[in-house]
């Protein structure tokens, strides 16, 4: 391995974590593929899109840095809290009925099918069939 390589290995593996650190999926993979082909070419901008989009995605479906704006838009509309007598986490189904769910706005990036609601006073996004995907903390 010549020092250019090895050089641009490190610099990618150094940078990437930094660049898509709570970037979210699309803007994580977007900024990690740049950083990785600045450092390493083609083959880094590879890398660094996939890395970028794990990366971003570590605080969930929204990503790390898209929960408290997206804890203030729900408190900003002061979307009323279904009391849940069961616990409110990951894999929970929700019921069908009383619960109002929303459709959540595209500035979030997230994919079609997925809504919020409030429960217990806790933002959560669900999928189709009402299963919580996601809890903002």
């Amino acid at each position: 391995m010549n020092v250019k390589t090895l050089l641009a290995a490190s610099a990618l593996a150094l940078s990437l974590p930094l660049a898509a650190q709570a970037q979210g999926t699309l803007p994580g993979a977007a900024r990690g593929a740049e950083v990785g082909a600045d450092a390493a070419g083609p083959i880094g901008g590879i890398v660094g899109g996939a890395v970028g989009a794990a990366t971003g995605t570590v605080g969930g479906i929204l990503g790390v840095d898209m929960q408290p704006r997206f804890r203030s838009y729900v408190r900003e509309r002061n979307v009323r809290s279904y009391d849940y007598d069961g616990r409110v986490a990951v894999g929970t189904t929700l019921p069908a009925s009383g619960v109002t769910y929303y459709d959540v706005p595209d500035e979030y990036r997230v994919r079609p099918g997925y809504r919020y609601t409030v429960i217990n006073d806790t933002p959560v996004l669900v999928d189709r069939s009402h299963r919580i995907v996601e809890v903002i903390n």
